[in-house]
């Protein structure tokens, strides 16, 4: 069973940085679009920034200009650079992986933001 490994949340105070990285545990075949979502307290689960295979991306409103999305297509995984974080920020990140089959998600690392 392949399972998404996520790491790199954790405490930062506000104009701070975090980076996230996110692999498989194993080989999945054909992976399309990676991604990362994110879900803060009562709110629903929300894009934060997606990435093809071709290398486009896609990144919520809220979050342009600060974070950025990359991949490792050898390793399969993926990576968010996260700048300039706000309390707002705050949330549980998953990530996401679109393959030609089915979709995969991580366990989801906590991200907090003090003011």
């Amino acid at each position: 069973q392949v399972q998404l490994v996520e790491s790199g949340g954790g405490l930062v105070q506000a104009g701070g940085s975090l980076r996230l990285s996110c692999a498989a545990s194993g080989s999945i075949f054909s992976i399309n679009t990676m991604g990362w979502y994110r879900q803060a307290p009562g709110k629903q689960r929300e894009l934060v920034a997606t990435i093809t295979s071709g290398g486009s991306t896609n990144y919520a409103d809220s979050v342009k200009g600060r974070f950025t999305i990359s991949r490792d297509n050898a390793k399969n995984t993926v990576f968010l650079q996260m700048n300039s974080l706000k309390p707002e920020d705050t949330a549980v990140y998953y990530c996401n992986f679109r393959a030609i089959d089915r979709i995969y998600w991580g366990q989801g690392t906590q991200v907090t933001v003090s003011s």
